[in-house]
């Protein structure tokens, strides 16, 4: 597998997993039709901002067939996409249900500081790594979109996971958070560990994709 092909292949995994887990919350949270669409349509621009230039930012396997045939998409391509994309879709599916899902006022302490914590995670993850796309690269320079996309996904996050970790995505808002006690001291590592680990990861894999020194 080549390095180009690898990085396709882990912007559709990602890709589909988001967008998969935003749909899972939009299903069993039973959003109404219009405000579940708009969620939903949201989620997919953000992520065609994030992964058009390396991918196409297909996340849909139905799209990838098509795109191979209308002669757009090697074969080898189209058997990773379509393997790579299920996956991301599976284990979102996965992850949602067993970790994410605020229901059970009962839930063990680990279990809720686990959901804060991969909430943190994923969303600074994908709030950084927009802003890199969108704000920093020569081809997006001169964008006037850059503000809607990093706006959309502190919606979408709080949307998702506000109940969960207070959606901070920030360890600048999570001290301020601190300070007027929604969140307590010892426990604001679940919150700033995960926001700074998942920017220093956003930051290696967007320079890695685009091969930034």
């Amino acid at each position: 597998m080549t390095p180009n092909l690898t990085k396709k292949i882990l912007v559709e995994f990602f890709g589909t997993f988001i967008l998969s887990i935003v749909i899972c919350y939009v299903v069993i949270n039973k959003i109404e039709v219009l405000y579940g669409s708009f969620i939903v349509s949201l989620t997919l621009m953000i992520l065609i901002y994030c992964g058009k230039g390396i991918s196409g930012s297909h996340y849909n396997p139905a799209v990838t067939v098509s795109i191979y045939y209308r002669g757009y998409c090697s074969k080898r391509e189209l058997q990773y996409y379509v393997f790579f994309q299920l996956l991301g879709a599976v284990i979102a599916s996965i992850l949602y249900y067993y970790l994410l899902i605020p229901t059970d006022v009962n839930y063990e302490i680990f279990e809720l500081k686990m959901s804060a914590l991969i909430s943190e995670f994923i969303f600074t993850f994908l709030l950084v790594f927009v802003i890199l796309n969108v704000a920093t690269l020569d081809a997006t320079k001169e964008n006037y979109y850059f503000g809607f996309a990093i706006a959309f996904v502190v919606f979408l996050g709080g949307i998702l996971v506000g109940g969960i970790s207070l959606a901070s995505f920030n360890p600048a808002v999570t001290s301020a958070l601190i300070i007027i006690g929604k969140i307590n001291l010892l426990d604001s590592w679940i919150h700033i560990i995960p926001q700074l680990l998942s920017a220093l990861l956003a930051t290696f894999l967007f320079k890695l994709y685009h091969k930034i020194d």
